[in-house]
């Protein structure tokens, strides 16, 4: 196998483009950089219709490559486990086939097999591993990048299995194998040689094999986010171990960077727990404290939904430890029970299970609070003192500690802590038990839901959901609606609704999740029509007391006025902007004002998302300012309308000097019908490029700069001298022909030094494109 795998893509790119599936092209090129960047939303939009169109085509290597890719993003980036198995074991099934077997990236799926296992249980599955690791590595050429990918999961395996050593000794085989061949290994290489140094106790070592790695792969390449975010949290885990906890802290990523990549959380929570026991953590933000442990244990609880067992565990015991430093009793036993729970899903226990054992007795090493007050005064109580939830939670269970009548009685307590500090499925579990108890229980039916809906526990939900449909089934409906919102089934969720209103039809909230379920589908009259009916259906304000979900809140109305502007019902626009007090220039018809200058965020064909500068024409409604290539489904001047949701923090009066807030794009109400055609040239002296600006924008096209200073061509009178260049998107309007904008351009620009090209525009008016074709030539366009 020595098939180059890029230059496949980039034969198969042009091969697809020039057959007019550009979505698929686009995607081919595309997916890998999203997979290993973590644009999980931008893979998420594009991987469907890709993955679609490669078998609607017949194109099997496509189908793994691009398969190969998505499970690469889900294992490494998104750490799933169990939830990413029967992908893993179907695509080396497929991968394997008679019309794939050859693929150059089919080999790829016997990586993505040994690390959905290593998630599962590294050490449980470390024989089936090595068997074919070594199997496949036999058949592949050290000069291929498939040789570095099995070498590190091999080295990997070796590791699960206690073999260190082995690990690295085989690291540094692999790497004179592969430079023999010519070749070079790669940055993630480096990091896998590195994190063996770390775990053998030679941090300065690692450190060094840093620096080796960083300096190689930057002689060839540019370091990227990604690259730089895991190197700095590998170097903060080795600065730690060395006591220099000074540089660690300044390289360690930002707490929200770790919660938005998975990948570097681990290496992340031991540089925390290691400078935490040096006492070198700093008061404020990354204090060893309950809000930090709540953020690690979300991050436990994410594994054990993806189904990484064995990670799962080894952070849990981390912030377990953590736990235990700083006297949270309650929260270091409920991780110990979680621990012993994954136990059972391991092949394997020796060592972790020590570890777990060790962790729960030093847990119950910890002292009890003394009960100040009855177990029934107790919340309040707590509520007039600065108590954390975790503080709390110990006071909670020195009370039912007392007597099983004080547990009852702050069961409900004791769940919403635990589900405020990240521990959703043991404030589940306590429920539950409280709900067999005492079925009646309303309050505990209604808590139970959401907490299930927390810990993304879907039997759970069904179970609850089947339990209340006799005696309550408006609650089973509206436990089932919201827990198809969590999970984006926004059909489902109107179904779930209407179910919910048949029962209950003065129900107000389910009306807001419903209408926000139709704005998600693009049926803005639904959603209109769900609105009006909640303010027919809500109290006034000075009848709701502290029920203010039954009153209408001024939300509804933006999102009434949202909804009517999808629809161009401008009478109903005006009388809800009326109720919050917007004043309009005209008292009917269109709003078409100018407001203010705002973002619209829109997204792109390929599912990312892109700001554009836009004017405000109305509460819900913007005029897109720049034009626009074949990549964003919006040009210039098409008016769209927005959710009233402002996406961007605002900043303080002081600072707001340029701020402008960001909207999301709902849909294109007007779309003004501009083509784009591009300008590429010298950027001309002066006044001369804002004057051809002036003079197009007076005859109603649209004209946008897209390069920078940066942008230089040849000079034609000197072969090694540059003039500084613009690359420009031109919007030519629907009431211009491409003749006529032709001409216009001609007519404009015929007298400057340096002339400009746009051969695409003079190749669709039918005009001789020689001048253009020299043009590109002479300047290097």
């Amino acid at each position: 196998m020595t098939t180059d795998i890029w230059a496949w893509v980039r034969d198969t790119h042009e091969q697809l483009s020039e057959a007019g599936h550009h979505r698929l092209a686009t995607a081919l090129v595309e997916i890998a950089g999203h997979a290993v960047e973590g644009r999980n939303e931008q893979l998420d939009a594009m991987y469907p219709e890709a993955l679609a169109s490669a078998r609607a085509l017949g194109l099997p290597w496509v189908e793994v490559f691009l398969r190969h890719w998505r499970m690469q993003n889900l294992l490494n980036k998104r750490h799933q486990g169990e939830a990413a198995m029967a992908e893993a074991v179907d695509l080396l099934e497929f991968a394997h086939r008679e019309e794939t077997a050859s693929c150059p990236q089919s080999v790829c799926a016997v990586q993505d097999f040994t690390i959905c296992h290593a998630n599962i249980d590294g050490p449980g599955y470390v024989p089936e591993r090595l068997a074919v690791l070594e199997e496949t590595l036999e058949r592949v050429d050290p000069a291929r990048a498939c040789f570095d990918c099995l070498s590190r999961e091999y080295a990997d395996t070796l590791e699960d299995d206690g073999r260190g050593e082995d690990a690295l000794a085989h690291l540094d085989r692999a790497q004179a194998r592969i430079q023999a061949a010519g070749e070079q290994v790669s940055l993630a290489f480096g990091h896998g040689r590195a994190g063996a140094l770390v775990r053998l106790g030679r941090p300065q070592d690692a450190l060094d094999a840093y620096d080796t790695a960083e300096r190689a792969y930057s002689a060839r390449h540019e370091l990227d986010d990604d690259d730089r975010r895991k190197l700095a949290a590998g170097r903060a885990v080795a600065l730690a171990a060395l006591g220099r906890s000074e540089e660690a802290l300044k390289l360690l990523p930002d707490a929200d960077e770790a919660d938005r990549f998975p990948d570097i959380r681990h290496r992340w929570a031991t540089a925390v727990e290691t400078l935490a026991g040096a006492g070198a953590l700093p008061h404020g933000e990354l204090a060893n404290d309950a809000a930090l442990g709540a953020r690690l244990a979300r991050w436990v609880g994410y594994l054990d939904t993806a189904g990484s067992h064995r990670p799962c565990l080894d952070l849990l015991l981390i912030v377990g430890r953590l736990a235990v430093a700083r006297g949270a009793r309650t929260v270091a036993l409920t991780l110990a029970a979680t621990g012993e729970r994954k136990l059972g899903q391991l092949r394997r226990t020796d060592g972790v299970a020590d570890r777990l054992a060790e962790l729960r007795a030093a847990a119950e090493a910890l002292p009890l609070p003394e009960v100040p007050v009855a177990a029934a005064d107790l919340p309040e109580w707590l509520g007039t003192r600065q108590v954390t939830f975790e503080e709390a939670l110990d006071h909670f269970a020195a009370a039912s500690a007392e007597s099983p009548e004080a547990a009852a009685e702050l069961a409900l307590q004791t769940a919403r802590a635990l589900d405020a500090l990240g521990h959703p499925r043991a404030a589940a579990d306590l429920l539950w038990a409280r709900l067999e108890e005492d079925p009646s229980d309303e309050n505990l039916a209604g808590m139970l839901g959401q907490v299930l809906i927390d810990a993304e526990d879907a039997d759970g939900i069904r179970r609850l959901a089947e339990r209340l449909m006799t005696a309550s089934p408006s609650d089973a409906y509206w436990l089932r609606a919201r827990w198809a919102a969590a999970e984006g089934r926004w059909e489902e969720v109107g179904e779930h609704c209407d179910a919910v209103l048949a029962h209950e039809p003065d129900a107000l909230n389910t009306r807001r999740l419903a209408a926000a379920a139709a704005t998600r589908l693009g049926d803005h009259a639904r959603a209109q029509r769900l609105y009006q009916e909640l303010l027919e259906h809500a109290v006034p304000a000075d009848e709701a007391g502290e029920e203010e979900h039954r009153a209408v809140q001024e939300p509804d109305l933006w999102h009434l006025i949202t909804a009517a502007t999808a629809n161009r019902d401008w009478a109903a626009v005006r009388s809800a902007g009326a109720l919050i007090g917007i004043e309009f220039d005209t008292d009917e018809g269109p709003v078409d004002e100018e407001w203010q200058m705002v973002t619209v965020r829109a997204t792109r064909s390929n599912g990312a998302s892109v700001d554009l500068p836009a004017v405000r024409t109305g509460p819900a409604t913007a005029r897109i300012l720049p034009v626009l290539g074949d990549d964003v489904p919006l040009n210039h001047r098409d008016v769209v309308v927005f959710g009233p949701a402002v996406l961007n923090e605002r900043p303080d009066e002081d600072e707001r000097d340029g701020w402008r807030p960001v909207f999301a794009q709902l849909a294109l109400l007007d779309p003004a019908g501009y083509t784009t055609y591009w300008l590429d040239g010298a950027r001309p002296d002066g006044d001369a490029w804002w004057a051809l600006r002036e003079a197009l924008e007076a005859e109603g096209y649209g004209l946008w700069a897209y390069s920078g200073e940066q942008y230089e061509i040849t000079d034609p009178a000197d072969e090694d001298g540059v003039l500084p260049g613009i690359y420009a998107a031109l919007g030519v309007p629907p009431t211009a022909s491409t003749a006529e904008a032709d001409a216009l351009l001609q007519r404009l620009t015929g007298d400057w030094e340096h002339p400009l090209s746009w051969l695409d525009l003079a190749a669709a008016a039918g005009a001789d494109t020689a001048r253009h074709e020299d043009i590109v030539r002479r300047y290097g366009l």
